[in-house]
Formats: structure tokens, C-alpha cells, sequence
């Protein structure tokens, strides 16, 4: 793949410059060790003063950004691969810092490039807040140990349409999660094959998501060499947090429409029409109508877009923040047909 000429630039800059350090960094091994552990001593400050600094640079985007390219990087495998000859070559304790020291100049280095700045805030104790309007926690049935505690996995729907995947909620909710998760698989496991009974049209897969009402503080976490993004659950409102659930290939248009200027909320009555319907939509009104009587899903409800169009969904009385009162406390749909 052929590259444009800045970004060839700063390759090339990347590669003289790890090189630069690398060499410098295995001449200071060749003398004594008092004045290698002094090095290394000032290297570290000197890595943590900036990591401080920089701590409030980054966008709003940038742990997404970062987490991506400090995998890429030439830099990170530059350093990778430096920190392992260090490490072999000093030996011991001395080693093992040296590898890290490099590991770290090299992640600055990345992010210094990528964004205009120093270095990188620690992943372990920077939380970045992704989004502005509702953003949504899709689990897909995965679930990993994090820090002594089973938690979900799955991907994160952000207002702006974008989607991340590989991540984990951590804290409060965490094992509602999973367990509301595994009785919606029961449920489509039971039901779907089957036919609605009114509009003679085979039920779909249901799928849950816990929507969050405002920003999702989130921090980065590498595990087993793969990057997650980690929801920081605890630090979330209660109130502004709510499970739903609505047909699994709806959910990106069910957020959309959450946070689509003019969208409404309201509940189907039993003898409306729309059960009558010959589609998706008649389908979905009595799904989730009928998955209520097996778990804490009631249904029936529907948003309602300003072009008319109605997205049917369910919502979980186990995770119900009252910031979204109206997609719960609804008033009648009365269809225009």
C-alpha cells in the first residue's frame, strides 16, 4: 500500500528515531552500573512528568485512536523489541526495568505523533468519557475476569453511530447483565422458529442493551495481548442507566432513533392494529409482549420517529434509571393506519 508523503515522513522519522534511542540506549549499558541506575532513574521521572502533563490532551475519541495504533505503532514494536535485547543483555531487576522504560518511551512516542503531544495517560488510571447523548452496551455472551469479577463483553454503540468492540462492563449491574443476557438466549432459543399467532409471521432474535444517558467513562485495558475498553460502570448515575431490548439487527437504528431529535416513546394497546401488521414491526409488538411473561422484560412499547416509522422494543425492570421515565411511563400509540 503505497503511503502519502507526510505520513511516509513520519514513518521514516519514527524508524531513525527508535533507532537513535536504541543505539544510545545500549551504549549507557556498557558503563558502569551506579550510572545506569541513575539513567534509568531519570528516564522514569522524566516518562511519568510527562505522562501527568498530558494527562487532560487527548480528545474525546483519543483512547479509541490510541488503543489501535499503539498496536500498530513502529514505535511500540520498535521498543518492544529493544526492551527484550536490554533485558537479556543487563540481566536481572536493572533488565526488566530497562525493558519497560523503553515500552513506555515507546507508547509516548506513538501518541506524541499521533496527536501533537508528549506521551500517553496510564491505562490503568486514566478514565477518558466517550459520548454526549445515549450510548448503549450491546453484550454478546462473552464474559471475562476482570480484577477478581465476572463481566460482560460485548461492543459499545456511541451516539455519534461509531462502535466499539471488545468491551467490558466492570461494577455496578455487571452480573444483571449476564444474567438478563442469558435469559433473552433462552428465550429466542424457545421462541424464535416458531409464529406469532396474529400476523402468522415467524418470531426474530431479540437482543438486550443497556443504554447510558449522558457521557460513559471508559479506560483502556490490554488483557492477554488484546485491547478492551473497560466501562467504568461505578462511576455511571444509577438513575441514568436502563436496559432494553429489541430485534438484534434493529439495535444500531434503536439508538439512532433514541438520539434523533423528535423521537417519541409510547405503548401499544391490546386490540390495537399494529398487531395485525403482516411485518417485522406486528411481530415484534407481540414478542415482547409475550417474552414479558418469562422474565423481567415487559413489552409493547415502541419509539416513534418524526418521519413516522416505529422501532417496537422491551424494557428491563431490573436496570431501569428513572432519566428514562419517558421510554417506560408512555402514553397510547395510536397508528395514522
Amino acid at each position: 500500500m503505497k503511503l502519502s508523503g507526510g505520513l511516509e515522513d513520519i514513518l521514516h522519522k519514527m524508524k531513525d528515531n527508535v533507532k537513535d534511542s536504541f543505539r544510545k540506549f545500549k551504549a549507557e549499558t556498557n558503563r558502569s552500573i551506579e550510572y545506569l541506575d541513575e539513567k534509568l532513574k531519570k528516564i522514569v521521572d522524566k516518562t511519568y512528568e510527562k505522562l501527568e502533563e498530558t494527562k487532560n490532551k487527548i480528545s474525546e475519541y483519543g483512547p479509541v485512536i490510541a488503543g489501535y495504533a499503539l498496536l500498530l505503532s513502529p514505535y511500540t514494536r520498535a521498543s518492544l523489541s529493544a526492551g527484550s535485547y536490554i533485558e537479556e543483555k543487563v540481566g536481572g531487576l536493572r533488565g526488566k526495568v530497562a525493558k519497560y522504560v523503553l515500552i513506555a518511551v515507546g507508547a509516548a512516542a506513538t501518541v506524541g505523533t499521533l496527536f501533537g503531544i508528549h506521551a500517553l495517560p496510564s491505562h490503568n488510571e486514566h478514565i477518558q468519557y466517550l459520548g454526549k447523548g445515549y450510548e448503549a452496551f450491546v453484550p454478546n455472551g462473552q464474559t471475562i475476569n476482570y480484577n477478581g469479577q465476572t463481566d460482560p463483553v460485548g461492543d459499545l454503540i456511541l451516539s455519534n453511530g461509531t462502535t466499539l468492540h471488545n468491551v467490558i462492563w466492570n461494577g455496578q449491574y455487571a452480573s444483571t447483565i449476564i444474567n438478563n443476557h442469558n435469559q433473552m438466549v433462552q428465550l429466542n432459543g424457545q421462541f424464535v422458529g416458531q409464529t406469532d399467532p396474529i400476523n402468522h409471521q415467524p418470531y426474530k432474535p431479540l437482543q438486550d442493551v443497556y443504554v447510558i444517558d449522558g457521557s460513559v467513562p471508559i479506560k483502556l485495558e490490554i488483557i492477554n495481548g488484546q485491547t478492551y475498553y473497560v466501562i467504568e460502570a461505578n462511576k455511571i448515575n444509577p438513575a441514568d442507566i436502563a436496559g432494553f431490548y429489541t430485534y438484534d439487527k434493529w439495535v444500531p437504528n434503536f439508538v439512532a432513533a433514541m438520539n434523533m431529535p423528535g423521537t417519541t416513546a409510547a405503548s401499544v394497546v391490546g386490540n390495537s392494529p399494529v398487531y395485525d401488521w403482516a411485518n417485522i414491526t406486528g411481530t415484534l409488538v407481540y414478542q415482547t409482549q409475550l417474552y414479558g411473561q418469562y422474565g423481567p422484560f415487559p413489552g409493547r412499547y415502541v419509539l416513534v420517529l418524526s418521519n413516522g416509522t416505529i422501532i417496537p422494543y422491551g424494557v428491563n425492570t431490573y436496570i431501569e434509571g428513572s432519566s428514562f421515565n419517558k421510554y417506560i411511563l408512555t402514553p397510547v400509540y395510536n397508528p395514522s393506519s
